[in-house]
């Protein structure tokens, strides 16, 4: 034997391994939802993170990855969820360390076909036993949340963003919120490239959410075990507690415009229920309109060129839990660009295909969950199946009506 035939062989440059999806790679045979039709037996060039091609499959070309007839999919971007707070809390008083409650969420996510979630921390300090929401658990939630964040990008699994709810009502909420902001800035990881995403939130009784109070009384007596007439009483104190605090909200409003118009924050208003709202929230600089509660109030949103998002859950149920509009009915109008998980991650597919079994053709109802969503907060570089987009790839199984994921494939860093 000579020498040569007990060299090693020679390694191969950039080898696939399992902490991330790989730079460069082809996947193929995938039927591929583009933003304005579904390309069957399609093929996808990836080069660097980025799609650089997408065509027809090449006959005697191997692929990298058999798609095996899958549906492929951009990565979802999920724009409002709570449930790493209930991942945090599965039950009233029984608290879970944050990161182990970042990383089982995250199997939750990716298995849900997620690749960009905003997870609602509330700044309110109107304290919940249920859900443990109160100013503290919101700074706990943005600190571990960026900490999460910093680890390695290339082998990150989900891209973990901030949702800054703000309750608008609240002083401390107000006060905690804009440190936060001022925080973030000083570090320079809110720009104008990047701003802060703050929801703004009155969930007074007898507006917005819970405009029929009487939905909100039904929620009282059922999480304290109450009579009806015990949790109009807590319900009528509350919200003359909240009445007093008027002069706090304006506060607060003014100070959410003065952040959109130097763009270092893209504000959505919640629950909006009128046309007037929606041109209060206009003037000042608000750019979505999230779960609007009323035809009327996405009407005009989309009218003056605003986002509306709306939840999943609501698609799947037919209906609101609060008696509101039904976000089947704004699709059906046009009026919906965005749906959002509110607390169900697996909610975003199930939405999708829903609306598409019900005649809204499937890149259209794709895009209320990927490159609508990435509209609403400002993302340019995701969401959909296109030439210079993130590799954020999912292919999609339906089986039993229902679609299922069968692998992410996310872009490293």
């Amino acid at each position: 034997m000579t020498e040569t035939e007990f060299a090693p062989p020679t390694p191969v440059a950039d080898p696939w391994t399992l902490q991330c999806a790989p730079r460069d790679y082809v996947v193929g045979h995938v039927r591929a939802v583009l933003p304005d039709r579904v390309l069957d037996d399609a093929r996808i060039v990836v080069r660097d993170g980025r799609i650089v091609e997408i065509g027809p499959a090449v006959p005697g070309v191997r692929s990298d990855v058999d798609g095996g007839g899958l549906l492929c999919l951009p990565g979802l971007v999920d724009v409002h969820s709570d449930g790493l707070e209930k991942e945090r809390m599965p039950r009233p008083g029984v608290e879970l360390p944050w990161t182990f409650s970042l990383m089982s969420f995250e199997g939750k996510v990716r298995a849900a076909g997620v690749t960009t979630v905003y997870h609602g921390a509330s700044f309110s300090d109107r304290v919940s036993a249920t859900s443990g929401r109160s100013v503290h658990v919101a700074q706990e939630m943005c600190s571990s949340i960026g900490q999460w964040s910093h680890r390695d990008t290339d082998a990150a699994l989900v891209d973990h963003r901030v949702l800054h709810r703000l309750d608008v009502r609240s002083a401390a909420g107000f006060g905690a919120l804009r440190e936060e902001f001022e925080r973030l800035v000083a570090a320079g990881e809110v720009t104008t490239e990047t701003p802060a995403v703050i929801s703004h939130e009155d969930h007074t009784p007898g507006i917005g959410q819970y405009a029929d109070r009487s939905y909100y009384e039904d929620h009282i007596a059922g999480v304290r075990g109450i009579s009806k007439e015990a949790a109009r009483t807590v319900v009528d104190a509350l919200a003359a507690e909240r009445e007093a605090n008027a002069a706090i909200r304006d506060e607060t409003m003014g100070w959410l415009a003065e952040q959109s118009r130097t763009g270092l924050a893209r504000v959505f208003g919640h629950d909006p229920e009128s046309a007037v709202e929606i041109a209060d929230l206009a003037a000042r600089g608000g750019n979505v309109a999230e779960f609007p509660t009323t035809v009327e109030a996405a009407s005009e949103a989309r009218a003056r060129g605003m986002s509306v998002v709306m939840g999943g859950p609501n698609v799947l149920r037919g209906r609101s839990h609060s008696g509101n509009v039904s976000a089947g009915e704004l699709a059906d109008l046009g009026l919906v660009t965005a749906l959002a998980s509110d607390y169900l991650p697996s909610s975003l597919l199930g939405a999708a295909f829903t609306l598409a079994s019900r005649g809204l053709p499937l890149p259209q109802a794709v895009a209320l969950v990927t490159s609508g969503p990435a509209t609403a907060v400002g993302l340019a570089d995701r969401g959909a199946l296109s030439v210079g987009q993130r590799a954020d790839l999912v292919l999609v199984a339906v089986e039993h009506a229902c679609p299922v994921t069968r692998a992410v494939l996310r872009a490293a860093g």
